[in-house]
């Protein structure tokens, strides 16, 4: 399935679901191997399978909400809602997702904090990367500031980032004016934006705002 993927995205569906899955079958090779050396000894299975079936049931009705971890981790892994390496936000955590499993999901924040999320308390998956994403760079200028001369600014520093032989390969479309987002006390909030590859939206709006800050002086225009 690797050798047939068509891209990274690909690629990273398949880890996560290969990992889930090969500590499945891990388990299920154990117990059979088991069962095997104990029939192999002489030692009769079938008063253990009934005793594991009763003991099975007692179990089910006492960790319901483990049974609920590994069904919302199964839908999680088929439905492809989460995979490793996505930036999610789950259960009121967010975070890079370091490791799925049928039972949680390892999550690792901004702050280098590592958060175990419980599949059962999964109710809404907010997945931040998943195809593309969209970096906003605002900026603030007096009421009475020439707005189409920044816009120009603004497209002109889009179309050099898409040029660029190391930030063009990150951009997906040319820069969208959105125009005033607020008003404010002090002047006008102008935001512009551009759609860029999910994990490198950071990178590229710090180097727009880079740019941007040195169109500004080139062209004096002001900041508020």
């Amino acid at each position: 399935m690797a050798k047939r993927a068509g891209g990274a995205d690909e690629l990273r569906r398949i880890d996560t679901v290969s990992s889930a899955f090969r500590y499945v079958a891990s388990v299920v090779v154990v117990l059979v191997a088991g069962m095997l050396v104990l029939s192999e000894l002489g030692i009769s299975i079938a008063p253990v399978l009934a005793t594991a079936g009763v003991a099975g049931i007692a179990i089910a009705f006492g960790a319901q909400s483990l049974i609920k971890d590994y069904f919302t981790g199964f839908f999680l892994l088929v439905e492809d809602q989460i995979r490793q390496g996505d930036v999610v936000e789950i259960a009121g955590k967010s975070g890079e997702v370091e490791e799925v499993t049928l039972r949680y999901v390892r999550l690792r924040d901004g702050d280098g904090y590592v958060h175990f999320v419980p599949n059962g308390e999964i109710k809404v998956v907010s997945n931040r990367t998943r195809t593309h994403a969209f970096a906003n760079i605002d900026v603030g200028v007096s009421e009475d500031a020439n707005f189409d001369a920044v816009f120009q600014a603004m497209r002109d520093v889009g179309a050099g980032l898409q040029g660029d032989p190391k930030f063009g390969p990150l951009t997906l479309g040319e820069t969208e004016i959105l125009g005033v987002e607020r008003w404010e006390l002090w002047g006008m909030m102008l935001r512009c934006r551009m759609r860029v590859l999910p994990h490198e939206r950071d990178n590229v709006r710090r180097e727009f705002t880079r740019r941007l800050a040195s169109e500004f002086q080139k062209r004096g225009l002001k900041t508020a």
